[in-house]
């Protein structure tokens, strides 16, 4: 969350994993092998720590917030019909787009216990993707021992950096998840974990795959002149993650009311606005591996939309928490009609406001003054393809000057590289790269959002009304949507070349798996169909190349490699990659 805002990301040892429907896990490894030394390296250089600092560790197994001085009620669910539940005020349902859409108030152990009583069976089905797909990825039981004890000690000061009323939320959560990964971590041990899943898988592979894409446009880059924001949150845990997207309208007892896109057991925010027209949405930046979790960027942001009203405050906010990983936070405001990037880090703290214009952009890169002589964000803006989108985005500002949101919708879609180029489906220099988990707008003077449906973010973008939302308005209609200011969805989605993209990554499946498998032959005709349906991407020719290279036919492998060579390549080491494949098929053929 790939990485974000990869944004979650599964992957605390899982560097991009795309999967298909029915979960078969594609481990497309343009040069991605690289996780394989992390992970090793990791189990070695740890399992000694773990003995060595188990008296540190045991303390954070047994802490248990203390929720006593809330008052609770035990929800007792009303289940209208298959896909709408209620209990008292609160309420969870699915809209025509396949929306889960979910409304609690309390106090925060309340809160808790509402969204858990109400998600439950949605959670637990997130919990269990979530975790089978580490124990695919690791399926050696030795190994999983060591990773469920390097997470005890990486995670052990964590519960020390989450604010009080978060973990009682966390608490009354927690006690609807699933009685099967006991084994793991305790249920409130294991709801902490999960928040701090995305900051550790970035920080884990210090190789940030993920490529979230926001903006923030107003003044005279805009119809009306409002502030607009647009954000693209590529996170991809496989399809059956993405396909449980839940709105959540939270009416805390303390703070301000808000709004939060994300997925069943999720209480962090990724992306969000609240009553006041503060949204937050996160990107991930370039991090270093640090040695312990802190704060997890997502209770930072929720932190931020609960109790933010202006730019100002939000900066505090953000300034005085400790984080372990680092983080763009794209922060608009309706009260100051301006937007900033507060750019965070373990050891670094930066604010990037722009002058003498009305529009910000934000990859996955620092801008500010605090990062211009970072060594790791300058590799990154030069071997990355953070840079690369940005351009992107000054170069659909150039051609679309007054942005209104179905406009914006438009540029998150976009598919091309720069001047138009076909790049590939699922290129990560594009804006839209064809996985993201959601896409939002903001209009926060308004106090309007748009929400992306499946598949992607290409699907209908659904209208919210947060001064309806939170208000009589709401209980009256008995409907959270103004579907009357919907956006439809791209027609892309009922294209042949999506059709194409679809089989696509199914194709590359057989691929990989006949690469890795010395014993299983595609048929003569598989690879030329499977190139075409991608044609212009370089996986396509990169893995075919690979293919051959592992069956020995060195001339068909040299062919493919020198093909990918003249496809715009994702990053600097993709394409050093693909030319040390060709070095070493030129060395046998000689």
């Amino acid at each position: 969350m790939k990485n974000s805002g990869r944004d979650i990301q599964l992957v605390v040892i899982q560097n991009e994993m795309k999967c298909s429907e029915e979960s078969k896990c594609q481990k497309i490894d343009f040069s991605f092998r690289r996780n394989d030394r992390l992970l090793s390296l990791i189990f070695l250089s740890l399992n000694l720590s773990f003995i060595l600092t188990s008296c540190g560790i045991r303390k954070s197994i047994k802490h248990v917030p203390d929720v006593k001085q809330y008052s609770i009620e035990i929800p007792k669910v009303n289940r209208i019909n298959d896909s709408t539940f209620s209990f008292n005020q609160n309420y969870l349902t699915k809209n025509k787009q396949q929306l889960w859409e979910l409304y609690i108030k309390g106090n925060p152990l309340q809160l808790g216990y509402n969204n858990g009583a109400l998600t439950q069976s949605l959670m637990q089905k997130q919990e269990e993707i979530f975790f089978s797909k580490v124990e695919g990825f690791v399926p050696s039981k030795f190994k999983q021992n060591l990773l469920r004890g390097f997470l005890k000690w990486y995670n052990r000061k964590m519960y020390l950096n989450v604010r009080e009323d978060y973990q009682a939320e966390l608490y009354g959560l927690s006690q609807y998840s699933s009685d099967k990964y006991d084994f793991i971590a305790p249920k409130f041990l294991r709801s902490m974990y999960l928040h701090g899943a995305h900051d550790i898988g970035h920080a884990m592979q210090d190789l940030m795959v993920v490529g979230c894409t926001s903006l923030a446009v107003w003044n005279e880059n805009t119809e009306d002149g409002d502030l607009l924001i647009g954000r693209n949150f590529d996170f991809y845990v496989g399809e059956d993650f993405a396909k449980n997207k839940l709105i959540e309208f939270v009416e805390p007892e303390e703070g301000i009311p808000y709004l939060s896109v994300s997925w069943p057991g999720m209480i962090g925010v990724v992306s969000g606005m609240n009553k006041e027209g503060i949204t937050v949405t996160i990107n991930a930046g370039k991090s270093k591996i640090p040695l312990t979790a802190k704060t997890p960027i997502s209770l930072v942001t929720r932190e931020i939309l609960q109790y933010a009203k202006n730019i100002d405050e939000a900066i505090a906010i953000a300034k005085k928490r400790k984080v372990f990983v680092s983080e763009s936070i794209l922060v608009g405001s309706a009260n100051d009609k301006n937007a900033v990037i507060i750019e965070v880090s373990p050891d670094n703290f930066g604010v990037y406001k722009v002058e003498n214009t009305s529009r910000v952009f934000c990859t996955n890169h620092f801008q500010s003054d605090a990062y211009k002589n970072d060594k790791r964000n300058q590799k990154h803006i030069i071997e990355s393809h953070s840079e690369y989108r940005y351009e992107k985005l000054q170069e659909l500002l150039q051609e679309n000057r007054k942005l209104n949101p179905e406009k914006m919708a438009v540029i998150l879609q976009d598919k091309s590289g720069l001047k138009g180029e076909k790049i590939g489906y699922g290129n990560e220099k594009a804006i839209n790269q064809l996985l993201a988990h959601h896409a939002v707008i903001f209009s926060p003077q308004k106090k309007l959002v748009w929400v992306s449906s499946n598949p992607y973010q290409l699907g209908e973008f659904v209208c919210y009304d947060l001064n309806e939302i939170f208000s009589d308005k709401r209980l009256k209609s008995g409907e959270f949507a103004k579907s009357e200011l919907n956006i439809a969805k791209d027609p892309f989605v009922d294209s042949k070349e999506f059709r194409n993209y679809e089989e696509y990554k199914f194709a590359s499946s057989e691929v990989n798996n006949a690469t890795d498998d010395k014993d299983v032959m595609l048929a003569d005709d598989f690879l030329p169909h499977y190139q075409s349906l991608n044609p212009d991407f370089w996986g396509v020719y990169y893995q075919s190349g690979k293919y051959y290279f592992n069956k020995k036919e060195y001339s068909k492998a040299k062919t493919e490699f020198e093909k990918a060579l003249t496809k715009e390549i994702t990053t600097i080491p993709d394409k050093e990659n693909v030319e040390r494949y060709l070095k070493k098929t030129l060395r046998k053929l000689r």
